[in-house]
């Protein structure tokens, strides 16, 4: 799958967000390495902490059906009616990279879109570097 068609699969997850509170949608689409894909779109609280991200909604479903190794995610955001050549990158927040982390290895690729620059990538380890994994709580053994 090329990244035109994740970005594509993260505007049909995005359709499915939970937004009644900020009305910025959010849609994520998770490539395994076998190529099956999980889409996961944000899910508002009224009490805001329970909320979670697309980003994580995605990888908790695919986690939660045995799924361990991944290739790729795309990410998909802005306010509830924004046309699509108005969109600006929306980048995973600091919990989603961690999450990422725990799962993902530095070569991760993460793919967002925007109308002016179009797809836009970069690697895991671009996007957090420094990152503290697993392999950290390891050493100690």
């Amino acid at each position: 799958m090329n990244e035109k068609e994740l970005i594509s699969q993260a505007f049909a997850a995005r359709e499915r967000a939970y937004t009644p509170y900020s009305h910025f949608q959010v849609g994520a689409a998770l490539l395994t390495r076998e190529g099956k894909i999980y889409l996961g779109g944000n899910i508002e609280n009224a009490a805001y902490g329970p909320s979670n991200c697309a980003e994580r909604t995605a990888f908790f479903k695919a986690v939660s059906e045995g799924e361990r190794q991944f290739a790729a995610i795309a990410v998909v955001g802005a306010p509830e009616g924004t046309k699509k050549e108005l969109f600006s990158a929306c980048w995973p927040c600091g919990v989603c990279r961690q999450v990422m982390r725990e799962f993902c290895g530095p070569d991760f690729k993460i793919f967002t879109f925007s109308g002016k620059e179009g797809i836009t990538a970069c690697t895991l380890a671009e996007l957090l570097p420094h990152a503290f994994g697993p392999q950290m709580l390891e050493n100690g053994r």
